[in-house]
């Protein structure tokens, strides 16, 4: 969901340094507290497309002309930064499992599937678009945390279908103290980031359509004896991301404070290791509380405050650490999960967005205004998605909510034309 507002924007007018102390680079950087393109500011309205490799594939759950058509929307409406998982792991057929994975075994891949992240990123960069690409998860739908336990050898993995959430998070907390379950992890990231592009012939490393990689989607300790060896996990990732690729920046994918126990100490330090050149924030509404199914609508207003609070909060608390530590520099904030349900918890296309326009105004301004956010992306982009069932089936088009989730609920599709209007509005805002 990018949107270039940066055009506008020279090096010297806004921090302060000159003109000459950028060079000329492809790649987004990270200088005093900002994202740029050369010598350009750049600060974005982006979108969650986590299906975009297996939709590039030519293979099972493949469709390269609706992936056409999906990026010639986006782009039209001016997004062009896209928040993809870089593929998922382990067993299909589970329950709540998005289905083809990409590593199929510890280090064995779909070359199908390699092949579709191949794509993507080719047709990226000639679209001059932005991606960040997540390699692992520490929620079950894709694999992630619970699949390299298994793989490890720590008993079947707990899958949140059957045995609910508490459950799979006291399994799940096991993976930040299990060396081998992190070994294998680490092996991934080095095949994924280390990769050369079947079609470009490039290295990874070079391509302009990378922002970041990120260490995982909502990576969490999921216990108060996980803290300290999951903080120790992010650094050591976050270093060997950056010695297999030292182009591009690293993002962790934290959902803030609420993903590390509630400790905004922890979320703090896990963004503050120098390898690490963004902060991450997410904020669910109806996940946390802050609505019920009864009140999307007239929760709003409560919805919208506690959203600024809780950017106001994770703000301060890097603010003041980064100001206090050696280096003295500051990094951008993203937001780069949010999502809010139709009105009435509806799933069904065409059935009212008023509160989730609402909220998506909200939020968008915060980076449209120059607030506190370098970066938002919405969850996610359902396009021309056709939902078949209320929860995911092999086969049913891909929708912006993973298969655990409500199909619809969160998705923004191409015909909510109110919200892509407002959309389309917020891009084309100047700071």
């Amino acid at each position: 969901m990018p949107v270039l507002f940066a055009a506008a924007v020279a090096t010297g007018a806004c921090s302060g340094q000159k003109e000459d102390t950028a060079e000329a680079s492809p790649y987004v950087t990270v200088r005093d507290g900002e994202f740029y393109i050369g010598d350009t500011i750049y600060r974005y309205v982006g979108t969650n497309f986590w299906y975009g490799s297996i939709l590039a594939s030519e293979g099972r759950g493949g469709d390269r002309e609706r992936l056409a058509k999906e990026l010639d929307t986006l782009q039209s409406i001016g997004i062009n930064n896209l928040r993809v998982l870089a593929g998922g792991d382990g067993e299909e057929g589970l329950a709540s499992h998005i289905s083809p994975t990409l590593q199929k075994s510890p280090g064995v891949y779909s070359d199908t599937l390699l092949q579709g992240l191949d794509y993507l990123l080719a047709d990226l960069e000639k679209r001059g678009m932005k991606a960040v690409i997540y390699l692992n998860n520490a929620w079950e739908w894709s694999g992630g945390f619970s699949t390299y336990l298994e793989w490890a050898g720590a008993g079947k993995a707990v899958n949140p279908a059957d045995a609910g959430y508490p459950a799979y998070m006291e399994y799940a907390s096991n993976f930040v103290r299990n060396d081998s379950a992190k070994a294998l992890a680490a092996n991934h990231v080095r095949n994924i980031v280390g990769r050369v592009n079947s079609i470009t012939g490039k290295p990874y490393s070079e391509s302009p359509a990378i922002m970041a990689w990120q260490i995982a989607n909502e990576p969490r300790a999921f216990a108060e004896e996980s803290k300290e060896p999951f903080a120790r996990w992010i650094g050591e990732t976050a270093k060997l991301i950056k010695s297999v690729d030292p182009n591009h920046l690293v993002s962790v994918g934290s959902e803030g404070s609420w993903g590390c126990e509630n400790d905004m100490d922890l979320w703090t330090k896990i963004h503050s290791y120098p390898e690490v050149d963004y902060a991450t924030i997410h904020i669910w509404p109806y996940n946390w509380s802050w609505v019920n199914e009864k009140t999307t609508v007239d929760s709003l207003s409560v919805a919208c405050k506690n959203t600024t609070d809780y950017i106001n909060a994770h703000y301060a608390s890097l603010s003041d650490a980064l100001k206090s530590s050696e280096n003295g520099f500051s990094k951008p904030i993203v937001l780069e999960e949010f999502g809010y349900p139709r009105d009435n918890m509806e799933i069904a296309k065409g059935t009212p967005v008023t509160a989730r326009d609402g909220y998506y105004r909200h939020v968008f301004t915060e980076v449209v205004n120059g607030g506190k956010l370098a970066g938002v992306n919405f969850w996610g982009w359902g396009g021309l998605a056709n939902p078949a069932h209320a929860t995911w089936q092999p086969g049913d088009d891909y929708t912006g909510d993973p298969a655990q989730e409500a199909q619809g609920l969160n998705s923004v599709f191409a015909s909510d034309s109110t919200t892509i209007a407002l959309i389309k509005e917020m891009t084309k805002r100047k700071r």
